[in-house]
């Protein structure tokens, strides 16, 4: 890990329950504690090490170490000043997290069964062992951002940043690009439409009629894969959640064990069968039906790309415009097209971000060009049409305003942020009852907190 990538408090992501299958080989003991009633285990500490080990191989062992007991700390003492505050965080946000938690290790490990069985406990039984270590948690994250929330970085402050790293020390960054896309979906033919709607209809009538229930019937003939080997079953459906909105508002309306007459979306047909609501989130049941795209429609798809192409290169109208003209895509209309990192926002990508299909494509393609009209397997893995535009490529490089202002903006705001929380923890050890183990008080990020000959 070069200088330019170590915070104060590496970013590494724990998630709860990640002691699922952890077999204990060490006798426990205190390693720290906190006020009155918080404390680590020295077992804790190594499970979490073991699991940034396999993140992280190249670091080494003694910095991941430090790094997370200075993380562990610094989470009691938020934890504690929470307590001192009378934070409080809502039972019905502890419960979302907790579901949010549980839904994440399901598709980990493939089924809830399979979960409760590498765990050795219910979902129930894990979720009350969790409810207070979550609790604790958003209390304490909930003054992290009251410390850090104007905490705000300027571009003198980002060139300060990196004119302070050493010259051999800058790292050097994979080729990256900057593309766009204008994705058109396929117009499906008023007769699969039909088709479509007749099949749903038939399937609600024999469920209805109980001729076939309804986690059988999704069983056989649903077209979601996300929940068709379970029954149709989605868990934890929230109602200000990412799905359809009429989807949402048809689940809602329901009663336990009610089932929805057919609920059109983008997607597709639906029936929904509500299995137990809880607030303003629910578990329920759901079968759709998509109607076929032909290879007439993927043809006309495809014909009306090439002449969108034909357009932007006349001239006749920009790419962004076009994207906000023309493109189905409406999360791409917001960013012009440009295809962005999730987790950053950032338009400048390694390769590795992008889909295969588009790679193999930019390799014809020189910047400022556009592809052809061609079909690819979308993030759903479901064909659709598009044309890519290159609109910048940068080769290997050392780290430079210029090619990198993003990343290195990132990484400046993330230091300032963690010297901002270093300075807190500073000015409220004299307050706080801290005790830390001898044998890891060599930890060079948490070394300055303590007076360790009154310990």
């Amino acid at each position: 890990m070069t200088a330019f990538f170590r915070y104060i408090v590496p970013t590494i992501i724990l998630a709860l329950f990640a002691n699922i299958g952890w077999s204990q080989q060490t006798l426990d003991k205190i390693i720290v504690k906190v006020g009155k009633n918080r404390i680590v285990l020295m077992s804790d500490l190594e499970m979490q090490l073991a699991q940034a080990v396999q993140q992280m191989p190249e670091s080494s062992e003694d910095s991941l170490r430090c790094a997370l007991l200075h993380r562990m700390v610094l989470e009691k003492m938020l934890m504690e000043q929470a307590d001192r505050d009378s934070v409080n965080v809502s039972d019905d946000d502890v419960e979302g997290q907790l579901d949010n938690r549980i839904r994440y290790f399901t598709q980990v490990y493939g089924s809830k069964e399979k979960l409760e069985q590498i765990s050795g406990k219910t979902i129930y039984q894990l979720k009350e062992d969790y409810r207070e270590i979550i609790r604790d948690q958003m209390m304490g994250e909930k003054v992290q951002g009251t410390i850090l929330e104007h905490v705000k970085i300027t571009p003198a402050e980002v060139d300060a940043f990196y004119k302070r790293i050493p010259k051999d020390s800058l790292p050097l960054f994979p080729s990256s690009v900057e593309v766009g896309q204008i994705v058109i979906e396929p117009p499906v033919s008023l007769e699969m439409e039909e088709y479509a709607h007749q099949k749903i209809e038939d399937i609600r009538k024999d469920i209805i009629s109980g001729k076939m229930n309804f986690e059988t019937a999704a069983g056989f003939y649903s077209d979601d894969p996300g929940s068709r080997d379970n029954g149709g079953l989605y868990e934890g459906v929230e109602k200000n959640g990412p799905f359809a909105p009429e989807f949402k508002a048809a689940a809602f309306r329901l009663q336990n064990g009610e089932i929805s007459p057919i609920v059109k979306t983008t997607f597709g047909y639906h029936i929904i069968q509500m299995v137990n609501r809880k607030g303003d989130a629910a578990d329920l049941r759901h079968i759709l039906i998509k109607p076929t795209v032909t290879s007439s429609d993927y043809n006309k798809a495809l014909a009306k790309l090439d002449s969108i192409r034909k357009i932007i290169i006349s001239g006749k109208m920009t790419f962004p415009e076009a994207v906000g003209k023309f493109s189905t895509d409406e999360g791409a209309k917001r960013n012009g097209g440009m295809v962005s990192d999730p987790a950053t926002g950032s338009t400048i990508l390694d390769e590795t971000k992008l889909d295969q299909g588009m790679v193999l494509m930019l390799d014809t393609l020189k910047v400022g060009e556009y592809s052809g009209a061609h079909i690819y397997m979308n993030e759903q893995r479901e064909k659709s049409c598009r044309i890519v535009y290159l609109r910048n490529r940068t080769a290997p490089h050392a780290a430079n305003l210029k090619d990198d202002y993003g990343k290195i903006q990132e990484v400046a705001l993330a230091q300032k942020k963690q010297n901002k929380l270093q300075s807190w923890v500073v000015s409220k050890v004299p307050s706080f009852y801290l005790w830390i183990a001898p044998d890891y008080r060599n930890c060079e990020l948490i070394k300055d907190w303590v007076n360790w000959d009154n310990q």
